[in-house]
């Protein structure tokens, strides 16, 4: 019990240190939607990638929004070649899309899906740090 404790222990580490060295990791700067946008702090959750909303903006500057702290990235998991998959939320109609994601250097193309991933919108988001 206590090897199969330790191999686990061990295995879920190997996973999360994988997605810590990931380079899509950082800050991301979205395109506006409905007017505003924000920055996305993209960080490993486990052994997948996800993107929580640290700051927001809109026309007048930053703004203190509802939205702050919420995951808007969720499960990306890495599918090769800069790709990535999982799920996005849409926080202007509060849904939540197939998700795709592919790293480009400093730019960062996410979009959200349905019909099976055939039918996708996509933002290309730039790199703030």
């Amino acid at each position: 019990m206590r090897k199969a404790l330790l191999a686990l222990t061990l295995g879920l580490g190997a996973g999360a240190g994988a997605a810590a060295a990931d380079p899509v990791l950082g800050t991301w700067q979205t395109q506006p939607d409905e007017g505003s946008y924000a920055h996305i702090e993209m960080a490993p959750c486990g052994a997948q990638i996800c993107g929580t909303i640290a700051r927001t903006f809109n026309s007048s500057g930053e703004y203190r929004s509802d939205t702050l702290g919420k995951t808007l990235v969720m499960g990306m998991e890495p599918a090769g070649g800069g790709k990535y998959n999982g799920k996005v939320w849409r926080p202007a109609n509060d849904k939540i899309y197939i998700g795709k994601m592919e790293l480009r250097g400093d730019r960062l193309d996410l979009s959200g899906c349905v019909a099976g991933g055939l039918i996708c919108k996509t933002q290309t988001w730039a790199r703030v740090n």
